[in-house]
Protein backbone atom coordinates (compact mmCIF):
# COMPACT_ATOMS: atom_id res chain seq x y z
CA UNK A 1 0.00 0.00 0.00
CA UNK A 2 1.22 3.52 -0.77
CA UNK A 3 2.69 5.66 2.01
CA UNK A 4 2.19 8.89 0.06
CA UNK A 5 0.63 11.69 2.17
CA UNK A 6 -2.29 12.70 -0.04
CA UNK A 7 -3.51 15.38 2.40
CA UNK A 8 -0.25 17.31 1.92
CA UNK A 9 -0.67 17.45 -1.87
CA UNK A 10 -2.60 20.07 -3.81
CA UNK A 11 -5.33 18.68 -6.02
CA UNK A 12 -3.15 19.23 -9.09
CA UNK A 13 -0.21 17.44 -7.46
CA UNK A 14 -2.44 14.51 -6.47
CA UNK A 15 -3.98 14.14 -9.95
CA UNK A 16 -0.51 14.30 -11.55
CA UNK A 17 0.70 11.67 -9.05
CA UNK A 18 -2.17 9.38 -10.06
CA UNK A 19 -1.35 10.01 -13.73
CA UNK A 20 2.33 9.20 -13.27
CA UNK A 21 2.20 6.40 -10.70
CA UNK A 22 -0.97 4.63 -11.87
CA UNK A 23 -1.32 3.04 -8.40
CA UNK A 24 -2.63 -0.52 -8.79
CA UNK A 25 -2.68 -1.17 -5.04
CA UNK A 26 -5.27 1.53 -4.22
CA UNK A 27 -8.90 0.50 -4.80
CA UNK A 28 -10.77 3.01 -6.97
CA UNK A 29 -13.46 3.28 -9.60
CA UNK A 30 -10.70 4.21 -12.04
CA UNK A 31 -8.91 0.94 -11.39
CA UNK A 32 -12.16 -1.02 -11.66
CA UNK A 33 -13.05 0.47 -15.05
CA UNK A 34 -9.49 0.72 -16.39
CA UNK A 35 -9.36 4.52 -16.60
CA UNK A 36 -6.18 6.22 -17.80
CA UNK A 37 -5.27 9.81 -16.94
CA UNK A 38 -4.07 11.05 -20.33
CA UNK A 39 -3.76 14.76 -19.48
CA UNK A 40 -3.79 16.61 -16.17
CA UNK A 41 -3.63 20.40 -16.09
CA UNK A 42 -4.99 23.07 -13.79
CA UNK A 43 -8.76 23.04 -14.41
CA UNK A 44 -8.66 20.35 -17.11
CA UNK A 45 -8.39 16.54 -17.06
CA UNK A 46 -8.59 14.01 -19.90
CA UNK A 47 -9.39 10.39 -18.98
CA UNK A 48 -9.79 7.46 -21.36
CA UNK A 49 -10.81 3.83 -21.11
CA UNK A 50 -11.24 0.82 -23.35
CA UNK A 51 -14.78 -0.50 -23.51
CA UNK A 52 -15.38 -4.18 -22.81
CA UNK A 53 -18.33 -6.62 -22.83
CA UNK A 54 -18.75 -6.21 -19.04
CA UNK A 55 -19.88 -2.60 -19.73
CA UNK A 56 -22.93 -3.76 -21.71
CA UNK A 57 -26.51 -2.79 -21.06
CA UNK A 58 -29.33 -5.19 -22.09
CA UNK A 59 -29.13 -3.82 -25.65
CA UNK A 60 -25.45 -4.76 -25.96
CA UNK A 61 -24.00 -1.25 -26.00
CA UNK A 62 -22.08 0.59 -23.27
CA UNK A 63 -24.32 1.21 -20.26
CA UNK A 64 -25.11 4.85 -19.60
CA UNK A 65 -23.77 4.47 -16.07
CA UNK A 66 -20.29 3.85 -17.48
CA UNK A 67 -20.50 7.10 -19.46
CA UNK A 68 -21.85 8.97 -16.44
CA UNK A 69 -19.06 7.60 -14.25
CA UNK A 70 -16.42 8.55 -16.80
CA UNK A 71 -17.85 12.08 -17.06
CA UNK A 72 -18.22 12.44 -13.27
CA UNK A 73 -14.58 11.36 -12.88
CA UNK A 74 -13.19 13.70 -15.55
CA UNK A 75 -15.15 16.73 -14.34
CA UNK A 76 -14.59 16.01 -10.64
CA UNK A 77 -10.87 15.48 -11.14
CA UNK A 78 -10.71 18.73 -13.12
CA UNK A 79 -12.27 20.50 -10.15
CA UNK A 80 -9.82 18.72 -7.84
CA UNK A 81 -6.88 20.19 -9.77
CA UNK A 82 -7.96 23.67 -8.63
CA UNK A 83 -8.01 22.84 -4.90
CA UNK A 84 -5.31 23.51 -2.32
CA UNK A 85 -3.83 20.75 -0.14
CA UNK A 86 -6.21 19.32 2.45
CA UNK A 87 -9.38 20.50 0.66
CA UNK A 88 -11.80 18.01 -0.86
CA UNK A 89 -14.99 18.06 -2.89
CA UNK A 90 -18.02 15.96 -3.64
CA UNK A 91 -20.42 15.91 -6.56
CA UNK A 92 -23.53 17.86 -5.68
CA UNK A 93 -25.25 17.58 -9.05
CA UNK A 94 -24.59 15.75 -12.32
CA UNK A 95 -26.49 16.29 -15.58
CA UNK A 96 -25.69 13.94 -18.46
CA UNK A 97 -26.91 14.12 -22.06
CA UNK A 98 -26.50 10.89 -24.03
CA UNK A 99 -26.00 11.45 -27.74
CA UNK A 100 -25.19 8.05 -29.26
CA UNK A 101 -24.41 4.49 -28.19
CA UNK A 102 -20.85 3.24 -27.76
CA UNK A 103 -19.67 -0.25 -28.63
CA UNK A 104 -18.34 -2.72 -26.05
CA UNK A 105 -15.60 -4.19 -28.27
CA UNK A 106 -12.53 -2.37 -26.96
CA UNK A 107 -13.41 1.01 -28.39
CA UNK A 108 -11.48 3.85 -26.71
CA UNK A 109 -13.71 6.46 -25.07
CA UNK A 110 -12.06 9.74 -24.08
CA UNK A 111 -13.62 12.14 -21.58
CA UNK A 112 -12.48 15.72 -21.12
CA UNK A 113 -13.49 17.63 -18.00
CA UNK A 114 -13.03 21.40 -17.84
CA UNK A 115 -13.70 23.70 -14.89
CA UNK A 116 -16.08 26.57 -15.60
CA UNK A 117 -16.07 28.15 -12.11
CA UNK A 118 -14.03 27.38 -8.99
CA UNK A 119 -15.33 29.25 -5.96
CA UNK A 120 -14.90 28.96 -2.20
CA UNK A 121 -17.97 26.74 -1.64
CA UNK A 122 -18.88 25.37 -5.05
CA UNK A 123 -17.30 24.64 -8.41
CA UNK A 124 -18.85 23.86 -11.78
CA UNK A 125 -17.43 21.96 -14.72
CA UNK A 126 -18.42 20.61 -18.10
CA UNK A 127 -17.41 17.42 -19.82
CA UNK A 128 -17.72 15.45 -23.01
CA UNK A 129 -16.95 11.93 -24.18
CA UNK A 130 -15.70 11.28 -27.69
CA UNK A 131 -15.19 7.92 -29.40
CA UNK A 132 -12.15 7.00 -31.50
CA UNK A 133 -13.64 8.71 -34.55
CA UNK A 134 -14.17 11.95 -32.64
CA UNK A 135 -17.94 11.46 -32.45
CA UNK A 136 -19.72 12.83 -29.40
CA UNK A 137 -21.06 10.04 -27.17
CA UNK A 138 -22.27 12.15 -24.23
CA UNK A 139 -21.79 15.52 -22.59
CA UNK A 140 -22.45 16.75 -19.07
CA UNK A 141 -22.24 19.44 -16.45
CA UNK A 142 -21.60 19.16 -12.74
CA UNK A 143 -21.73 21.20 -9.58
CA UNK A 144 -19.30 20.21 -6.84
CA UNK A 145 -19.42 21.16 -3.18
CA UNK A 146 -16.02 22.22 -1.84
CA UNK A 147 -15.38 20.61 1.56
Amino acid sequence: MSTTDFAAMTGLELMRWVQTERPADIPSIGRLLGMRFDEVDHGRVVISLDTRPDFANPLGTVHGGIAATLLDSAMGCAVHTTLPAGIGYTTLELKVNYIRAARTDGQILTATGTVIHAGRRTATAEGKILDEQGKLIAHATTTCLIL
